[in-house]
C-alpha cells in the first residue's frame, strides 16, 4: 500500500488510479474521451477528474450532494 493510499500509474490508454485503505479499495480508470482531446497525455487524469466533479456538482442533485457529504468529498472550481 502507498503511504497515502493513492497511486497514479500510466496505463496503455490513459491513467489508472489505485485507491486503497484497510476498509475499502478500488481502481479509477481514465481513458481518452471526447472531452479530453484538449489535454496532454500527462494531464489527462487531472483534466478528467476536475471536469467530472465540475459537471457532477453542477447537477445540483440532492442525492449526489448527500453521498459526497457522507464521504467528506467537496469540490469547487478554481
Amino acid at each position: 500500500m502507498t503511504p497515502h493510499g493513492i497511486s497514479i500509474k500510466n496505463a496503455s490508454e490513459g491513467k489508472r488510479i489505485n485507491v486503497t485503505c484497510e476498509h475499502v479499495a478500488g481502481v479509477i480508470y481514465i481513458v481518452p474521451s471526447k472531452s479530453s482531446w484538449v489535454c496532454t497525455k500527462e494531464n489527462i487524469g487531472a483534466h478528467a477528474i476536475a471536469g467530472f466533479f465540475r459537471e457532477l456538482s453542477d447537477l445540483e442533485n440532492s442525492q449526489i450532494e448527500q453521498i459526497m457529504q457522507k464521504w467528506g468529498i467537496y469540490y469547487r472550481t478554481m
